[in-house]
């Protein structure tokens, strides 16, 4: 079990094959999971998107089509998170853990909703596992759809703009990028979880110097709506 696991795992995160056996469909599906269904979050994201845009410069995908697809998926898959969060309010807070959920990261998104409020929308879109779990918070926060609905559009078409084009002109600039796509994406996966290891650390060093902070400060109240 544990070796079809591990298995089923390198193909998941075997980006290449991933694109070459199902093209912008299992892509588009894949962003579709990653942002919209608490499964989702192990999925990859950013490094799917920019080794998408690799194989469109080389012509294996059609530019046009993977950009509007890819799109309308990240938005669409938004907001069944949004509406998830949105009928599940504070219940979604009180969710056991399981193989599939994990509500300490429910909890990272909450708090980096309350730090930077209906940004966090836009801002969550580059930071894995807080990108899958932002909009249920928003949701269960009750943030005014229409107002979601906007940073959410922008989000989505930034956030799959850059990532794509960005492997797109990637390989127009690089000869050869191809056979070397391994060190792009481990480049990609590093920039992306970046933010979330500098949070880390600068919460580690506060509560280093605040030693009287107890831990448990953090409570499972449900962010206010902006």
């Amino acid at each position: 079990m544990i070796e079809f696991i591990q298995h089923i795992l390198a193909r998941i995160y075997d980006v290449e094959h991933i694109i070459q056996w199902g093209g912008t469909v299992l892509v588009c599906s894949i962003v579709f999971a990653e942002t919209g269904l608490f499964v989702g979050f192990f999925l990859p994201g950013d490094s799917l998107l920019v080794t998408a845009g690799v194989f469109a410069a080389a012509g294996h995908l059609d530019l046009g089509t993977l950009l509007l697809a890819v799109t309308l998926c990240a938005i669409s898959g938004d907001q069944v998170g949004y509406w998830i969060g949105r009928k599940a309010g504070r219940t979604l807070y009180r969710r056991e853990d399981s193989r599939f959920f994990k509500r300490r990261h429910l909890e990272r998104a909450r708090q980096f909703y309350e730090t930077y409020g209906g940004k966090t929308v836009i801002l969550a879109r580059f930071m894995p596992i807080v990108r899958t779990f932002c909009p249920p918070v928003a949701g269960a926060a009750e943030m005014r759809y229409a107002r979601y609905l906007v940073y959410d559009v922008i989000g989505g078409c930034v956030w799959v703009g850059t990532t794509i084009l960005g492997g797109y002109f990637l390989a127009s600039l690089v000869p050869n990028i191809k056979d070397r796509i391994h060190w792009v994406i481990v480049a990609v996966v590093f920039v992306s979880f970046l933010p979330a290891i500098i949070g880390a650390l600068r919460e580690r060093s506060r509560r280093t110097g605040n030693p009287s902070t107890p831990a448990a400060s953090q409570t499972e109240r449900t962010p206010s709506a902006e």
